[in-house]
């Protein structure tokens, strides 16, 4: 949004000074915590807990810091914001969540033991009831890697966990995004986000069709 300052102004929020420093910020971003009604902040990682020795084989242990549970930050902080941005009159919402919601077993939701999908859909299911015109992004692995070259895949309920096409770059969730703001097909709705290999397929323009094949408002 940033680079497209002449359609957008885009303005970004952290939970502290140095996550502004880091992105250089500098007066578009604003420091804020979720979990204060006035305020929005980033969402919060878990943290591993000390002593864990790869070498040894095993998985690791996460935490959650106090305050930061996906249950304060993924449904209460979110509520907040849907219930802060209904207030000031906003025309649209495009929340990004992760696929793996309908899967109660789902490895994330055993991260600290602290259900991370089912928070987060909790709080997609109150952005669906509020009457803001919305649109819910549920990316798959998200990777590092340059967007626009790839063919977009949309699905619903998981489906294409269920498939060998599970990851999508930030870049191309990013554009997506962009496009559900721009886009009256993209309205009510929400869509299960992935993209096929690159060098496979033909690369997603049509942003409109795109969003045309989505059915489902949840």
């Amino acid at each position: 949004m940033a680079e497209r300052s002449d359609e957008f102004v885009a303005k970004g929020l952290v939970r502290t000074k140095e996550s502004k420093e880091k992105i250089g910020g500098e007066d578009e971003a604003f420091i804020g915590d979720i979990q204060d009604p006035s305020a929005i902040a980033p969402l919060v990682v878990p943290q591993m807990k000390p002593g864990f020795d790869p070498s040894k084989g095993g998985r690791p242990e996460f935490y959650f810091d106090e305050g930061a549970y996906p249950e304060q930050v993924d449904w209460i902080g979110q509520k907040n914001q849907i219930d802060a941005a209904k207030a000031a009159g906003v025309k649209q919402i495009v929340l990004v969540g992760s696929m793996g919601g309908t899967n109660i077993n789902h490895p994330l939701n055993n991260i600290g033991n602290a259900n991370i999908l089912v928070w987060k859909r909790k709080a997609e299911q109150y952005l669906a009831d509020s009457g803001i015109p919305y649109t819910i992004i549920r990316a798959g692995g998200l990777q590092d890697k340059e967007g626009d070259i790839r063919e977009l895949l949309v699905g619903k309920d998981d489906e294409l966990l269920e498939t060998e096409t599970r990851t999508i770059a930030r870049a191309d969730v990013a554009e997506v995004c962009i496009q559900a703001l721009q886009l009256e097909e993209a309205r009510f709705k929400a869509l299960d986000l992935a993209s096929k290999p690159e060098g496979t397929g033909t690369p997603t323009k049509d942003f409109k069709a795109l969003f045309a094949q989505v059915t489902t408002r949840f």
